[in-house]
């Protein structure tokens, strides 16, 4: 059944579909695309208030509201040294003590998930990153920024590539390939960010 209606899918694109088809199923690619690369290639996207549950019985929580603080702030402190072990213990209590205070939920700036890494960067700084990424990636990136950079983090592409969600991942690497044009790739990272 999946290979004839693969078919009839196909005829539909290549013999009866405009311009304004194709965008829309263009977009509908990239939506599976980054459902497959956060989710794996289930048939549709899990349940999130299946998913709450789950996460909240393997956390044992059961509304102790002190054992989520705890568990919030070791999830950060294990976030900050994986990615900037260069800092001392002191410096990452200070760190993460700052995310995680009580006035944290209003700090400006949405956050993205990465699903490769586990972490959670702000969208804004998302953004900036792979902007320098894309510049080192091309040849684009000047030698000053790049050392800057190394001094500052050490092999700071590698860190960054490791933080990128998924399905930044992909448009990443797409892009880079040429496998996708400039336009497309700013049109499907916004709607990532988003």
């Amino acid at each position: 059944m999946a290979q004839e209606e693969l078919v009839k899918a196909l005829d539909y694109i290549l013999n009866r579909s405009n311009e304004r088809d194709i965008e829309v199923i263009a977009a509908a690619v990239v939506r599976r695309r980054r459902d497959i690369a956060m989710f794996g290639s289930m048939p549709v996207a899990p349940d999130p208030g299946a998913l709450a549950k789950q996460v909240a019985a393997q956390l044992n929580l059961e509304g102790n509201i002190e054992g989520l603080k705890n568990s919030v702030r070791d999830y950060a402190i294990r976030i900050v040294k994986q990615v900037a072990p260069e800092l001392s213990d002191a410096q990452v209590q200070e760190l993460t003590g700052a995310w995680i205070s009580p006035g944290a939920r209003q700090r400006a700036g949405k956050e993205l998930t990465g699903s490769g890494s586990g972490s959670s960067v702000p969208v804004d700084l998302l953004a900036s990153m792979i902007d320098q990424f894309l510049a080192f990636s091309q040849g684009r990136m000047s030698e000053e920024e790049d050392q800057a950079l190394r001094h500052e983090m050490g092999p700071w592409p590698d860190k960054y590539w490791k933080s990128f969600p998924d399905v930044v991942r992909l448009l990443l690497t797409d892009y880079i390939k040429g496998e996708i044009d400039e336009k497309d790739f700013n049109t499907r990272i916004a709607m990532a960010l988003r």
